[in-house]
Parts: C-alpha cells; sequence; structure tokens
C-alpha cells in the first residue's frame, strides 16, 4: 500500500479518487463499512480508493487529558487497511495548527488538492474540523458545490449496541476479548514491536520479548497463554502483562513481555501480533525472585498443556 504525507503526490487533477475519511483506531466493522463504500466507488469511476486519516488521535492534540488508549499502533492499522483492499493511505500530520483549521477550508483544500473527487464516505456521526464545526450535513453542502457524493454510513449494531472504537477499548480493558474480536471482524491482537528491555527474563533463564505498548490499550493484569506472530511465522508463548511487583523498580510501568516457548533468537525492532488463548493467572507478588522463578516454570507447564 502507497502511504503518502502529502495530498499531492496523488497525482493532482489528472487522478480520480474516492476518499473515506475518519480516525479508524481498530477499522472495526462499521469502519469496514465506509471503506467498502469507498472501494465500490472507486471501482464504478475508475478511480483510486483513499483512506484519509492521522498520524495520531486528534484528541492527543486538542484534549490531551482525554486521549483514549489505542486499539492499534499506526503500522497495524495500516497492515489491516491494506489487506481490505486499500490502494492508497493520505496520512495527515497532526497538529495544533492543523486542529485549528475550519471544517469547511479542509475539505476544501482537500478537493482541490487530491484531485477530482468522486465521493467521500464517513461515520454518519463523523465530525471534524476546528472545535468539530463540521458534520455529514456540511460535506453534503460542499458536496453539491464541488460536485462529490458524500456517504454518512450509519453505524453497526452488534447485541443491540452501536459498535464503536470505545466500546472495543472498554471490552479490551475488561478483558472480554471474544467482545473485542466480534466488534473488530478480526481476532483482536496486542501489537507493538519489540524493544530492549532490562533482560531479567533472560537472567532467570526465560528470555522474553518486550513489546512496545505505550498509549495502547491492554487487556487486565495477568499471564496468558498466547501465539506470537512475528514475521508471519506463530510461536506459542507466555506472556505476562503487569508491573512486576515481585521486582523493585523507582519507576513502575505496565509491561507486556512474551517468553516464545523453544525459540532462541534475536527479535529487536521486528513487529509482533499477540492472540489471546487463555488466562493463566493474575498478577502477584512473590516473596523473592526464585519463588517468581519457580511460578515463571510452573506458568510455562500449565501454558504447554493447554497447547
Amino acid at each position: 500500500m502507497n502511504v503518502i504525507s502529502n495530498a499531492g503526490e496523488l497525482g493532482g487533477q489528472t487522478r480520480k479518487v474516492c476518499l473515506a475519511i475518519g480516525v479508524f483506531d481498530g477499522v472495526h466493522l462499521g469502519h469496514q463499512q465506509v471503506i467498502r463504500q469507498t472501494i465500490s466507488d472507486a471501482q464504478q469511476h475508475e478511480a483510486t480508493p483513499v483512506i484519509v486519516t492521522f498520524d495520531c488521535h486528534p484528541n492527543s492534540v486538542v484534549f490531551p487529558e482525554r486521549t483514549p488508549p489505542m486499539i492499534y499502533p499506526m503500522w497495524k492499522k495500516l497492515h489491516v487497511l491494506e489487506s481490505l483492499g486499500v490502494d492508497t493511505t493520505f496520512l495527515i500530520h497532526f497538529d495544533r495548527a492543523f486542529s485549528e483549521i475550519s471544517a469547511e477550508t479542509f475539505v476544501r483544500k482537500l478537493v482541490a488538492d487530491c484531485g477530482r473527487v468522486f465521493s467521500i464516505s464517513v461515520g454518519s456521526t463523523f465530525t471534524f474540523g476546528h472545535k468539530r464545526g463540521g458534520d455529514v450535513a456540511l460535506l453534503k453542502k460542499l458536496g453539491q458545490e464541488l460536485q462529490f457524493s458524500v456517504h454518512g454510513l450509519a453505524a453497526v449494531a452488534l447485541d443491540g449496541e452501536r459498535v464503536s472504537s470505545t466500546r472495543i477499548r472498554d471490552a479490551i480493558l475488561k478483558g472480554e476479548l471474544d467482545a473485542a474480536t466480534q466488534m473488530l471482524g478480526r481476532s483482536y491482537s496486542l501489537c507493538g514491536k519489540i524493544i530492549e528491555g532490562d533482560k531479567l527474563g533472560r537472567t532467570l533463564g526465560f528470555p522474553t520479548a518486550n513489546l512496545e505498548v505505550a498509549g495502547l490499550a491492554l487487556p487486565p493484569r495477568g499471564v496468558y497463554a498466547v501465539h506470537a506472530k512475528i514475521d508471519g511465522k506463530i510461536h506459542r508463548a507466555v506472556l505476562n502483562i503487569g508491573f512486576r511487583p515481585t521486582v523493585k523498580s523507582a519507576t513502575p510501568q505496565v509491561r507486556a513481555e512474551a517468553h516464545l516457548l523453544d525459540f532462541h533468537g534475536d527479535l529487536y525492532g521486528q513487529e509482533m501480533q499477540i492472540t489471546f488463548v487463555n488466562k493463566l493467572r493474575e498478577e502477584q507478588k512473590f516473596a523473592s525472585i526464585e519463588v517468581l522463578k519457580t511460578q515463571i516454570e510452573s506458568d510455562i507447564a500449565k501454558a504447554r498443556e493447554l497447547f
């Protein structure tokens, strides 16, 4: 998939495009409906379907204290968009200056820069622009003037409730991963790049891959039997999510560390996707590192039985 940061890269007025606009965190069932509409429009008009999204959640700039934990890091979101048949993603840098652009100015500039825009698809409750001054009604008004059609697609409902990124985050935080999976339309996975840790696991004889999970919605703390996908290959693993209360730290922070069973190798910098099999136990504080080591051995044995 082609990821661009400037609409001019689309080819100007010679390029025919159909746009879908949104944050698309999780790329859930409702988002997929918007994307399918965009791809359908593009096929009808022999145009290119383009996803217009942002390099961070808008709240992180406008209301930092209300920034939600994200379902996916950016690299995973882009992978999912590509899997749905998206040809191009226009990734807008969202900063303070961009947040102050009026809704009408944003649309006019987007249409002028993107080329021949045939349609714009969004969710029916989508708002945008400075102080959220734009909505579907404004898009339709500008569409009549600038000659593009607008699809404001109604939300998808599941179990009588609207599917949303907020609802999925809540399900993840509560450990209701089957519900998250249903709303996503694919198995929920915790995704992160593998970063260097303090190598405590290696010292104990159980080396771990530490995931970069800052800013992500995490399942409840504890130890899980999981499948870890790296570079297309799936490994059985045991995952710990928590603050490691047995280990003294001046700045405790939540970590996600996976011990891959029967694996040896360097994984730093690679992308890992974790899917959950079963929870083995809650997070615990042990009397000593030796007791912790014995418990890890027990966790691994229990995971092998489950697998």
